[in-house]
């Protein structure tokens, strides 16, 4: 990678997530090169990897290539690359491509899945933080339903059918409804021997209730959703250990499963490089009010990865895109004002609200000091999801998709394209 050759200070931005992107788009116009580092050419959105994993929607559907946000934005440049080091004493970056150099750097990783140090979990249970994982999941799923009709053991067949959602964030909310769903509405129309009663969908949440950074309401409604929908909740419950057969949980419990999926909590992600002091709980790196990272004078973290710790966030901001979002356009005006000599505006998070969609006509929304549940709520998130979308093209498939599945009460995105192999946890394209 070619290393700096004008006098245009180079910002290097390594992560092309919602934070990545808002910071680049902000550059536009600012006397900078901007140079955008990610191992993959396209942004994810997130919010929508349950319905990959469920084969609700495709996954090319909520990916956007890198390259084509910002085609008409001359200052920008994209490298295909993974970051190995950051090299504070050199301003350079260790990659798989070459050196990198850079005048400023933004750490804008994300988070990656945390299993809390369990190896054992974290070789049986599935991740979902990216498209790959996302399909993984899609095929054990639907691969362990066709093994189900086929088995000849009572035992292991009820553990085919039995699926267990570990976090009762958004996320595993969320992913427990699309089950419960695909239960009710699809398991006996597409799987003929099947029945509803056999496949059994269970949520363990370490907390006292579900979706704890939402309102009380919300909270008990989502729950409400959940169990009328036969859902079985485990509050204050943390899973044990996990062989790839039997789950054990701390109140008790033991459940024979092929099934696990992890929704219990994240870490974040970023090369090596920055000092160890500079590391708070979670794995995040520790940011002044302007997102500096401390210690350094020209390198930045924003989203999940940065942890800013305040009076009202003592544990730093929460893992979600707004943050990430307003963090990066933040940083942005901040770099303008740097060449303006002017004050830096500190970083204050402003609170949209929160939404969560547990199934069809189903979702709870907490917009500031409006609170409501059920239909109108359902509509809301899913306008706001569609909206959120990278690139025109997204926002009309994910539509068209969501009309078809809603009237058919089916999908056209139920998959096998890559097997996934449960004893080595790998996909392998050309197996079976």
């Amino acid at each position: 990678m070619e290393q700096k050759k004008n006098t245009r200070p180079r910002v290097a931005i390594i992560g092309g997530g919602f934070g990545g992107i808002h910071l680049a788009k902000k550059l536009k116009d600012a006397p900078v090169d901007v140079l955008m580092i990610d191992k993959h050419n396209y942004h994810t959105f997130q919010p929508l990897l349950y319905q990959v994993a469920g084969g609700s929607i495709a996954a090319d559907s909520i990916g956007f290539p890198l390259r084509r946000i910002f085609t008409r934005q001359k200052n920008f440049r994209f490298a295909l690359a993974e970051v190995q080091k950051i090299n504070p004493e050199t301003n350079t970056l260790d990659t798989d491509i070459g050196t990198i150099y850079y005048d400023y750097l933004a750490i804008a990783t994300g988070s990656n899945t945390n299993f809390f140090g369990n190896k054992e979990i974290e070789h049986f249970a599935m991740p979902m933080k990216n498209i790959p994982e996302a399909l993984n999941l899609r095929s054990l799923i639907l691969q362990n339903l066709e093994m189900s009709l086929v088995s000849k053991d009572p035992e292991e067949k009820a553990a085919l059918m039995t699926f267990v959602v570990v976090g009762g964030g958004p996320t595993g909310v969320e992913l427990s409804g699309a089950l419960a769903e695909m239960r009710e509405l699809i398991l006996m129309k597409d799987y003929h021997g099947l029945r509803k009663h056999s496949m059994s969908v269970y949520l363990v949440e370490g907390k006292a209730e579900l979706l704890a950074a939402f309102s009380p309401g919300a909270r008990a409604k989502a729950k409400r959703f959940l169990q009328d929908m036969d859902v079985t909740i485990y509050n204050s419950a943390h899973v044990e250990s996990y062989n790839g057969y039997e789950l054990k949980i701390d109140n008790g419990t033991s459940l024979l499963t092929r099934n696990v999926l992890w929704a219990a909590g994240v870490k974040g992600e970023f090369p090596e490089g920055i000092s160890a002091d500079n590391i708070a709980r979670g794995n995040r790196i520790l940011v002044d009010e302007f997102n500096k990272v401390k210690g350094y004078e020209n390198i930045y973290a924003i989203g999940d990865v940065a942890a800013m710790i305040t009076d009202e966030y003592p544990n730093g901001h929460p893992g979600v895109a707004p943050v990430a979002i307003q963090q990066g356009q933040n940083l942005g005006e901040n770099v303008y004002r740097m060449f303006d000599r002017k004050p830096l505006v500190p970083f204050k998070y402003k609170d949209k609200g929160s939404l969560a969609t547990i199934g069809r006509n189903k979702a709870v929304a907490d917009l500031g000091k409006i609170h409501f549940q059920g239909f109108f709520a359902w509509l809301v998130w899913g306008f706001v999801h569609i909206m959120s979308l990278a690139g025109f093209t997204n926002k009309g498939i994910i539509f068209f998709s969501w009309a078809i599945n809603y009237f058919t009460k089916n999908s056209d995105n139920r998959l096998i394209v890559r097997y996934f192999d449960t004893e080595t946890r790998m996909t392998d394209p050309e197996s079976r």
